[in-house]
């Protein structure tokens, strides 16, 4: 393949596909694959598998595991752990040997190929740890959404470098694929608060819980506060209607972390919680630095549940170690916020889609409650007339904020813009293109969703903007474009 150039743009000979080798494995409980309304079958398959012979389970077992253990890391752990998911339905003083409880673990595991749909949705950030990147060189990190059976959508990683004239290049994944361990973290009462205003429930019965505990605390010390308030119902007639939404609230603050043996392109973040329980979509990195000079990298992305939409904010500082907490208010309630990469005036910035048809400018203390937004562009040219958007974080150059935008035309058809705004007020457009810088070429059409090019975040290295983006849902490509002539068109 070679670089092919339309218009600002250059299409770069490097692109992505899906790969359906790269599994995760999870438990599975036959009877419970979301379709049966009834008990599952694990009593069943539990007594068949105690009336093998042992030499029919050591036979299995060997199959199994010749056939299993080189896609997936401690295999036999694994079997353990989801044996013990069983050991309840077991006799109570059962002797059950280790080679027949692996079996059974077995029993109750599969895999699932996290990209056997598509691979789509990129985002580009410097890389945390530059060491052995060469002379005007930078080295990356690209998320990834994966997409597999039942559209569930997960966030993964690749690694790659921008060469000194501003060639991406990329570092092949290895074979495997992780699922980071999870576990509650912090809340704060913030989120709460704004959370259940939205919901028009912020009444006394959330102040009697919020105001016993302070700006931040753990589960146990709002579980211990729940218990308290669960005590005393008589007087407040909406108490377990606020109990449960607030426990729905509390469910989405989690921690994940892998090993540090753990390479990133092996890295899976798997939908951890029931708000996110069939996608984590479209996350949009940002490498932010904050006015002491410190360094986060931030990422907003859509949870969905299969009925409903949220956003959630990741945070990290080396890609090993992820807290994930809600982003609540008016301002976030729809798809696609981004973050600013550094506050504007003290604050922190998004792009927001509030109405969900416009490029929004949100403002917030804090970086997971959004209550305000003030549009600044407008569906207007022909192939934005059914919605705009954004595509990802905007890139701060000498003229203005550059930020990537997506609009939706006839066909459904998404195309790439961008617009200019001005550093100390990003509600003033300083320029923008008339025509897409990026729209579906002709071998691009077709895909899990045709029609569609669309990127989560660029990144500038070698005055050259190096844009990742979805190929109608399918695959990844490249392209690349000259900053200064990008910068002379929006001001033209």
């Amino acid at each position: 393949m070679r670089s092919i150039r339309t218009g600002l743009a250059t299409r770069a000979p490097v692109r992505l596909a899906a790969d359906p080798s790269r599994v995760i494995i999870r438990l599975f409980v036959p009877g419970q694959e979301g379709f049966e309304q009834q008990d599952s079958r694990a009593g069943p398959v539990l007594t068949r598998i105690l009336a093998l012979t042992e030499a029919e389970v050591l036979a299995s077992l060997d199959d199994v595991i010749s056939r299993f253990d080189s896609r997936h890391r401690n295999l036999g752990d694994t079997f353990r752990r989801h044996a013990r998911e069983l050991a309840d339905r077991l006799r109570p003083g059962a002797r059950v040997s280790d080679a027949r409880m692996a079996l059974l673990g077995a029993a109750f595991t599969s895999e699932y190929a996290i990209e056997a749909a598509a691979l789509c949705n990129p985002s580009i950030v410097a890389h945390p740890d530059q060491t052995g990147a060469a002379a005007g060189s930078v080295r990356f990190v690209m998320s990834v959404r994966g997409i597999g059976e039942g559209h569930r959508s997960s966030i993964g990683f690749r690694t790659g470098v921008i060469d000194e004239w501003g060639d991406p290049k990329i570092d092949p994944p290895v074979a495997l694929a992780t699922v980071g361990s999870s576990t509650p973290s912090l809340l704060d009462a913030a989120i709460f608060r704004e959370e259940l205003n939205r919901l028009d429930d912020a009444g006394e019965t959330a102040n009697y819980v919020f105001d016993a505990l302070g700006e931040q605390f753990t589960h146990a010390d709002l579980e211990h506060r729940l218990t308290v308030l669960a005590a005393h119902l008589s007087t407040r007639g909406r108490a377990l209607e606020t109990i449960s939404e607030i426990r729905t609230i509390a469910e989405r603050s989690y921690s994940v972390e892998f090993p540090p043996r753990i390479p990133l392109s092996e890295r899976i973040l798997w939908p951890a919680v029931e708000a996110e329980s069939v996608g984590m979509e479209d996350a949009r990195f940002v490498r932010f630095v904050d006015d002491d000079g410190s360094t986060t990298f931030y990422a907003t992305y859509t949870a969905y549940n299969g009925s409903h939409i949220s956003q959630q904010l990741l945070k990290t500082d080396d890609f090993r170690s992820f807290t994930s907490n809600p982003m609540v208010g008016r301002a976030a309630a729809n798809k696609g916020l981004a973050l600013f990469p550094r506050r504007i005036k003290g604050r922190y910035a998004a792009l927001s889609r509030a109405d969900r048809e416009s490029n929004s400018i949100t403002y917030s203390d804090r970086p997971f409650v959004w209550t305000e937004a003030q549009p600044f562009q407008r569906p207007v040219a022909p192939w934005e007339v059914l919605q705009l958007g954004n595509c990802g974080s905007p890139i701060e150059t000498e003229a203005g904020w550059l930020v990537l935008t997506h609009g939706v035309g006839p066909m459904r058809t998404y195309r790439i813009g961008a617009v200019l705004l001005d550093l100390d007020d990003p509600t003033i457009v300083l320029g923008h293109l008339k025509d897409p810088l990026l729209s579906p070429a002709a071998d691009e059409q077709n895909g899990y969703v045709p029609n569609v090019v669309y990127s989560c975040g660029a990144l500038v290295h070698a005055d050259t903007l190096v844009l990742p983006y979805g190929i109608g849902d399918a695959a990844i490509g490249f392209a690349t474009v000259s900053v200064r002539e990008l910068l002379t068109a929006l001001r033209a």
